[in-house]
């Protein structure tokens, strides 16, 4: 069967049918979040927590087959003087360098991933972004980050949306699929979940907020909406998909903030990397300085810690 067969055969939601967002209440909520007092002991265990939720990153147009294995080699020995610590969930690259960090992680078991499909505009054709897609998994990417057009999003054809994350799903084979939606050109929170809803049902197995080459990236109120859509989805039909909120989380406090917004939000089951990332290139070492403060009592110099 085609993929254009494949796509076709299942069934675009009822977006019209999608719950208004209550911006007010939004805000409220986000609020309370950042309110919560965490103890020093479970400070400590949320630190370890997101560090081993962080996909590091690198996507830039500099980026060279050094500077991938300097961040792997980040990402396999994040704290060598500091055993017990979690190694980081993932390394993202751009398709040209999975070959790369595979290499540098091999024996390991920290993911790679890869974006896809003309990150970080989408603005190529299908059968292009398939390729890419294709590229990055054959060149040991297990799991693919693509971008929605959002051109066509906006524009109301929600049908080619739709199909093209189920062609996109198709190529990644036994590659877990994030799609981001980049909400900082989506407009409105109405919008956020709407496409969230659109992915989930076209096989998201993560939906992700942002490229991070776009401002507004990640907010705490773009993500609760994306939370409440999974925790509708999983109502609905009983699949987990993931949460992975990109660009703008720097700082170990608003990573544990997103922690505690997570659990209230969809439960214990989604406090793990298997559900919830973040996309970060320098929220590492804000988290690594925090868990050493909590164990020392006192900071260590950034310069401690590699920058890359």
């Amino acid at each position: 069967m085609s993929v254009h067969a494949v796509a076709k055969s299942l069934p675009l939601p009822d977006l019209a049918r999608v719950p208004t967002v209550d911006e007010v209440g939004v805000d409220e909520r986000v609020a309370r979040f950042q309110t919560r007092s965490i103890k020093t002991a479970s400070k400590l265990e949320a630190l370890k927590l997101v560090l081993s939720m962080i996909d590091l990153t690198t996507l830039e147009g500099q980026d060279t087959p050094g500077k991938v294995r300097q961040l792997c080699q980040k990402a396999i020995h994040l704290h060598d003087s500091f055993p017990g610590l979690p190694h980081v969930a993932a390394v993202c690259v751009y398709p040209s360098m999975v070959e790369v960090a595979k290499r540098a992680l091999q024996g390991t078991d920290i993911n790679i991933a890869s974006v896809a499909t003309a990150f970080p505009s989408g603005m190529s054709s299908r059968a292009v972004k398939l390729d890419d897609t294709r590229m990055a998994v054959a060149a040991g990417a297990n799991e693919i980050d693509m971008v929605i057009s959002r051109g066509k999003f906006l524009a109301g054809d929600y049908r080619y949306v739709f199909d093209e994350i189920v062609a996109v799903k198709e190529a990644c084979g036994g590659a877990h699929l994030k799609v981001i939606l980049e909400t900082g050109e989506l407009g409105t929170l109405d919008r956020v979940r709407r496409a969230s809803v659109l992915a989930m049902h076209a096989g998201a197995d993560f939906i992700k907020t942002s490229t991070g080459k776009i401002q507004p990236a990640a907010t705490m109120q773009v993500t609760l909406v994306m939370l409440l859509a999974i925790r509708d989805y999983y109502v609905e039909t009983g699949r987990m998909v993931g949460m992975k909120p990109a660009g703008g989380i720097s700082t170990a406090k608003l990573a544990i903030h997103y922690l505690v917004m997570l659990r209230e939000t969809l439960g214990n089951a989604w406090m793990s990397p298997e559900w919830f990332r973040f996309g970060a290139s320098s929220l590492a070492n804000d988290v690594l300085m925090q868990i050493m403060k909590q164990t020392s009592g006192y900071y260590q110099s950034a310069d401690y810690f590699s920058k890359d």
